[in-house]
């Protein structure tokens, strides 16, 4: 199959979708099939992959991402017939925006994956601007839309509640399992995701307020990029809370990363609105158990004995954390251990595009539906 992904940016700070669709297109391509990933030229890029395909940002404010470039691109592809499948993933900015335009009055199948944007958190944040783009514009462009791609059923349910009535993949986002390291347990309870609102870091402040004094031997490690200076917002309410054994790490990546996850003693994410949340996913590979607040699908934390599952909230949180933070070492050793096993057996890479390859295929060429495809 010849394929389009599109997103809007694979820079660092473009988080989540940087890593889960670079690995989506090398998974599928390493199935023998031709993909082509467009992006804008966000920022400098280092290490290009050969199916990136980077296009110079328009004139026009710069988040709403308008290339002529990429446009022009994408409207010759599908003339031409160049390609199977185009795959946008992400809603609000123009190279979301365009295939959906452009597909219109063709036979090329689209598919979307929204990746967290059409969550009631995403719907309800940003300008009025961003109601008027959705009426206008967004939505309009998804009437084209062959089949959407949700990485978990709450999302799919996102996805209903919009009232877009297609099918609906729920074929989770993937994880690379790192080796297993020979590492010492600390009692670190690592914060590690953008510094941004929505993951939750301002509750999780407060609920260390509250139990600080009461596990003096543990320490609130927060690491990660910021995001529009909010980093500096959330040390200044530390400050204020008198918090005493808090730091402020800065991001981490590549295999220092697992190494900080693989170190600490359990990971907490008290998200507001998580499509998926790879951070998780990342915890668990590393042998870590993880909190985190049912603004993110996690409900197997608790099914398979690899963490907890909570209401968002601060007395919720820290309720947990006096739980999770009695337990010794060693039991949350094993609780790590069972996080780890689950990630091998559900979230490998080469499942998940075995699953977007047999996808693709009944979109094509109709048959026997996949069983992880809803119509309903």
């Amino acid at each position: 199959m010849r394929v389009i992904q599109i997103v809007a940016s694979v820079a660092n700070e473009a988080s989540g979708p940087t890593y889960s669709v670079t690995r989506l297109c090398e998974s599928l391509i390493d199935r023998g099939h031709r993909v082509t990933l467009a992006v804008l030229d966000w920022e400098a890029i280092t290490d290009l992959p050969e199916y990136l395909r980077i296009f110079p940002l328009g004139l026009g404010p710069r988040r709403l991402g308008r290339s002529p470039k990429m446009f022009n691109w994408l409207k010759e592809q599908i003339k031409s017939g160049l390609v199977d499948i185009i795959h946008n993933n992400g809603l609000w900015m123009m190279p979301n925006i365009y295939p959906g335009l452009l597909i219109k009055n063709s036979n090329i199948p689209y598919v979307v994956s929204p990746r967290g944007t059409l969550s009631d958190w995403a719907m309800k944040s940003g300008s009025k601007l961003k109601k008027i783009v959705w009426h206008i514009v967004q939505k309009p462009s998804l009437k084209n839309v062959r089949c959407f791609h949700a990485t978990s059923l709450s999302e799919y349910e996102d996805i209903r509640s919009r009232g877009f009535k297609q099918p609906v993949a729920v074929i989770p986002n993937g994880i690379d399992i790192p080796l297993e390291l020979s590492v010492s347990k600390t009692r670190d309870l690592l914060f590690l995701s953008r510094i941004h609102p929505k993951k939750g870091l301002d509750l999780l402040l407060h609920a260390w307020k509250a139990v600080e004094s009461i596990f003096p031997e543990w320490k609130l490690k927060i690491c990660g990029p910021d995001n529009n200076g909010y980093s500096e917002r959330m040390k200044r309410l530390a400050s204020e809370l008198g918090l005493l054994r808090v730091e402020f790490c800065g991001p981490v990546y590549g295999e220092e990363k697992f190494k900080v996850y693989a170190r600490a003693g359990i990971f907490v994410l008290p998200t507001y609105s998580e499509n998926f949340g790879i951070a998780v996913a990342e915890a668990l590979a590393s042998g870590t158990p993880a909190i985190v607040t049912k603004g993110a699908p996690w409900s197997g934390l608790t099914e398979r004995n690899c963490g907890w599952w909570i209401d968002i909230g601060v007395e919720p949180l820290i309720e947990c954390l006096k739980v999770a933070l009695a337990k010794d070492l060693e039991e949350l050793r094993l609780m790590g251990q069972n996080g780890r096993q689950w990630m091998i057996e559900e979230f490998s890479w080469e499942k998940i595009g075995k699953m977007m390859e047999e996808t693709y295929k009944w979109i094509l060429k109709g048959g026997l539906r996949p069983e992880w495809v809803i119509v309903d």
